[in-house]
Parts: C-alpha cells; sequence; structure tokens
C-alpha cells in the first residue's frame, strides 16, 4: 500500500497512517511532474489546497482508489473525473467547524466596534476616540444562509451574545432548526431581517452569486455581510457598489472569488474587514482536520469503510459491518446474474430488499450489485462501487430499486434480476449471522448452495443419471466437486436446475472449467443450459 501526501499534514496523522507494509510518501515541495511519477504505483492521494488534482493527474495513477482532502471544499479535486474512474473522494467536513464558526463571529464584532480601524488609529499614534463608536450586536437579527454545521456552531455563539437568529436551509428540517433555537425562513425574508448575514453555503452553480445587486437591494439599509464559505458566493462589484452606496453598511470576508484579488477595490473599502482566507487556520483545526482526514483514508484502505465521501453515500463504523456482508452479497448476485447467460444487451438491475434490508436505506446495496454486473461484462475493468452507476449511466442500463415488507424464509433477502433484451435472469440470496453467503432462488426455482468460488450452474430434465453424467464429466477433467445442490422447478414438471460448486487450483494438479470442459457440459443428454460462474 503505497500512499502520497502532496500538501503538509500534521505529524500525528502521518503517524496514524503508519501501517505494516504501507509506504508513506511524505516529500514535500515536488514538481506536478514528480508528483505525477509518485503516483503512477499508488493506491492513495493525500491533497490540502495547493495541489490541483486534475483529469490528466488520475490518468497517469492506474492504481489510484482514494484521494482525501484534508480540507472541507473539495474545489481542487476534479470529481466526475475520480468517480469515473472508481476513486472515492473524501474530505473532513467537520473538522474546522469551530475555527470557521469563531472567525465569522469575530469579523462580525470587528464590524460592530470598528476594531480595525481602532487599532490602525493606535499604530499610527492617534487617540480618536469620538471616531470609532459602535454598535452592540445583542438583540440584533443574524441571518445565517446555510445551516449545516458551521452554521449551527455560529448560531451557538451568537445566541450567547444575546443576537436573534433565523435561517435558511432547504435541506434542515424545521424541528432541527427550533431545537436550536432558530426560526427557518425563506431567503428574501431572511434579508429583509438581518442585521447581519453570515454565509455558510457550498460553492456550486446554484449558489454561484446568489448574493447580488438584485439581492443586496432586498437586505435590510445598512445590513453587514460576513463570508467565511466560498468567494464565488458574492458578486464582488455588487458588494462594493452596494457598500459605497450604505445599502450594505460593511462586510467581514475571509474568501473571495479569485483568491488572491485581482481587482483590490473591494477588499480596501474602509467599511470592510478583510482576511487572507484564514477560517481554518488554526493549530486545533490543523490537527482536527489532518487526524480526521487519516482516519477515514485508513479505515477505507485497511476496511473499505467510507466515510466523508463527497461522490458516495458514507455510513458510520458501526452500519458498515452490519452491511458488509450483504455488500458482498449483492455484489455477488450480480456477477451470477451477468455471467448466466450469453451476451445480450443489458436494459436494467432490478434489486429488491427484503427483511430487514426493506427498512434501510440501500444505496450501497444498489451500487454493489451494479458493481457485480458491470464487473463480469465489461473488459476494461476498473468497475469499483464508486462509480458503478456512473458507468451504468452512460451505457443506459437503469438501475430500479425496490423494497418488500412481504414475509420470507430469510431474516434478510436480496434479489437481483436482470431484464435483457433477451429475456431476464433472476437470483437471490441471503447471508447468515456467520458471515456465509448462499444463493438460495434461480430463475424462480429455490436451490440452495454456497455463494463462493467457482459455480457450475446447469438447468436439465429432471431425468436419472443427470447428476452422475456431470459429476464424471468433471471427475475426467481432474475438476473437484465441492457441493451439488439441485431444485426442481415447479412450474415445469421436467424440469430442474443444479448448482455445482468446483475447486478450481491448477497448482495443485486439479483441474478447471475450461470453455471445452463448458461445451462437454451443454452437450450431455438431459442438459439444457450450463453457465460456469466464477466470484472473484
Amino acid at each position: 500500500m503505497k500512499i502520497v501526501i502532496a500538501d503538509g499534514l500534521p505529524p500525528s496523522a502521518i503517524e496514524a497512517l503508519e501501517q505494516p507494509g504501507w509506504e508513506i510518501d511524505n516529500r514535500q515541495g515536488r514538481s506536478p511532474a514528480q508528483l505525477t511519477n509518485d503516483l503512477r504505483d499508488a493506491d492513495a492521494l493525500i491533497v490540502r489546497s495547493a495541489t490541483k488534482v486534475t483529469r490528466e493527474l488520475l490518468d497517469g495513477a492506474p492504481k489510484l482508489r482514494a484521494v482525501a482532502r484534508a480540507g472541507t471544499g473539495v474545489d481542487n479535486v476534479d470529481v466526475p473525473a475520480a468517480t469515473k474512474r472508481g476513486i472515492v473522494v473524501m474530505n473532513a467536513p467537520g473538522a474546522n467547524s469551530l475555527s470557521v464558526a469563531e472567525l465569522a463571529m469575530g469579523l462580525m464584532l470587528s464590524m460592530a466596534r470598528n476594531i480595525p480601524a481602532a487599532d490602525s488609529s493606535m499604530k499610527s499614534s492617534k487617540w480618536e476616540k469620538t471616531k470609532f463608536g459602535g454598535t452592540e450586536i445583542r438583540s440584533k437579527t443574524l441571518g445565517l444562509v446555510g445551516f449545516g454545521r458551521i452554521g449551527q456552531e455560529v448560531a451557538s455563539r451568537a445566541h450567547a451574545f444575546g443576537m436573534v437568529v433565523v435561517a435558511h436551509d432547504p435541506f434542515i428540517s424545521a424541528e432541527t432548526a427550533a431545537g436550536l433555537g432558530v426560526d427557518l425562513v425563506l431567503l428574501d425574508e431572511l434579508c429583509a431581517r438581518a442585521d447581519y448575514i453570515s454565509l455558510h453555503l457550498p460553492s456550486l452553480p446554484s449558489t454561484r452569486h446568489i448574493f447580488n445587486a438584485e439581492r443586496f437591494a432586498r437586505c435590510k439599509k445598512g445590513v453587514r455581510i460576513i463570508n467565511t464559505a466560498r468567494g464565488e458566493l458574492i458578486d464582488e462589484k455588487a458588494l462594493a457598489d452596494a457598500v459605497e452606496s450604505g445599502q450594505v453598511g460593511g462586510a467581514g470576508l475571509d474568501v473571495f472569488d479569485v483568491e488572491p484579488p485581482k481587482d483590490w477595490r473591494l477588499a480596501t473599502l474602509p467599511q470592510v474587514v478583510a482576511t487572507p482566507h484564514i477560517a481554518a487556520s488554526t493549530k486545533e483545526a490543523q490537527e482536527q482536520v489532518g487526524a480526521e482526514t487519516a482516519s477515514a483514508l485508513r479505515d477505507f484502505l485497511k476496511e473499505g469503510i467510507i466515510r466523508n465521501a463527497v461522490n458516495f453515500p458514507s455510513v458510520s463504523m458501526e452500519a458498515y459491518k452490519r452491511l458488509k456482508p450483504f455488500l458482498t452479497l449483492a455484489r455477488h448476485l450480480g456477477l451470477v446474474v451477468a455471467q448466466m447467460g450469453e451476451a445480450a444487451r443489458i436494459t436494467a438491475v432490478g434489486v429488491r430488499y427484503y427483511g430487514e434490508l426493506a427498512g434501510d436505506s440501500n444505496q450501497l446495496l444498489g451500487s454493489a450489485a451494479l458493481e457485480g454486473v458491470l464487473s463480469a461484462i465489461l473488459s476494461s475493468g476498473g468497475v469499483s462501487s464508486i462509480n458503478a452507476r456512473t458507468l451504468a449511466a452512460e451505457r443506459g442500463i437503469e438501475l430500479i430499486e425496490s423494497r418488500s415488507s412481504r414475509s420470507r424464509n430469510y431474516t434478510s433477502l436480496i434479489s437481483v434480476k436482470l431484464h435483457t433484451s433477451e429475456g431476464d435472469r433472476w437470483v437471490e440470496g441471503t447471508a447468515f449471522e456467520n458471515g456465509s453467503l448462499r444463493i438460495v432462488l434461480i430463475d424462480g426455482v429455490v436451490v440452495e448452495s454456497p455463494l463462493e468460488g467457482t459455480l457450475l450452474i446447469i438447468k436439465n430434465n429432471d431425468q436419472p443419471g443427470v447428476i452422475g453424467d456431470v459429476g464424471s464429466l468433471l471427475g475426467r477433467h481432474r475438476v473437484n466437486i465441492a457441493s451439488f445442490a439441485l431444485g426442481r422447478d415447479p412450474t415445469c414438471a421436467d424440469c430442474a436446475i443444479g448448482i455445482v460448486r468446483v475447486d478450481e487450483h491448477a497448482d495443485v494438479g486439479q483441474g478447471i472449467v475450461t470453455d471445452d470442459v463448458l461445451k462437454e457440459i451443454r452437450a450431455t443428454p438431459n442438459i439444457r443450459e450450463a453457465w460456469r460462474v466464477r466470484l472473484d
């Protein structure tokens, strides 16, 4: 396992990544060409904001499985390119929340009490006591645009100062906000009521310049704007105009649309308190960001646990441990159903969850089933649960997920149905408490077999001697049978399905099920169809 750390991390974070057999490449100051070369055999890359993770950089790293951004945003990572390659992109979304919230409060207080201007005056040996009269923030209304982790921390601190807090966030429930003493309102109402507005939104096409000339005109006259989130949220020319006209009383800005600014007009206005993107630049935040990034990456590389991902659903350690056998089950069922027939155009993959699984959110399981299907049919490889949905969509394959509370014979069950131009294929399976996997149904026929290794799935006439003929044929080719299961088709009086689990160990003198062996099985009397399924 090789991890390349392109930008600096605290020593404690590097120590957390040190595992037996892991190589940590922590050289700093390397050129883009050197980084490209070092990533050729790397499994993971850790960056901060300095390194740009481009499509070209990713294309030169064939083994790369993860990109970890030691920070909250991933603006410097080409996430779509990583997703298409099956590379998980993770960050540390909550690690610097307190530091950012504290700076937001600091900027608010600096504007309210003219602290930077007063300090500058003192450093010029001036005593201008009457010039820097301010206002209290007690009883003033703070509007939070975005009410995630950082917004909630700001609200807590604002309440301690006696402020009234309202927020706008369509993804937060009114009950959650009310529990924190905050009213959720529409954005226009927030702008009309707030004395201070603090922005805590991600950078998205829908949020770019969300505060523009039109928005500022709707705000209470003299409102003060704080932005510690993303510079793209504000149209800087419009803000400068609004400050100069008096519509906006001032601004506290830690982020800018272009950093460092090319146009310094806004940052140099006397009503603006500006800092050079330092909200997360505290010793505590850096330690926490490094620790969270390192632990999330370590858990992914060691256990496959995905936390803090921006391009894949994340789950807790406890939830992952519970789901892990079912993730393997879903992938294996996808592999089975994809190999159980001749090449045909796949139109959809149906995944249905029964029992205890029916009550969960199963995005991970659906992705695992798709991964199995696509791994079996794509010769190019490179399929993972990260990019399975993207690859399926590119090929016009629909994922249809459903749940059923209908009682079955197992506590939890997964059904995978492949819809193709030549008809449907259908398998079901379960995972037992000891972690063992079972296939329990094929095309409506109940037949139970361990779901591992190499399987021969045979549809045959239900006649004497068929099992013996298949066993003898495999014996002649030195293919050892590990188990044999048979099920009768209730819809057909003379039909059965058999699952033969075989050992393939050519290195110890045992035979393998080659294409020629499979042809012989298919040519055996009373055999209707036969498929070889390999589960890796």
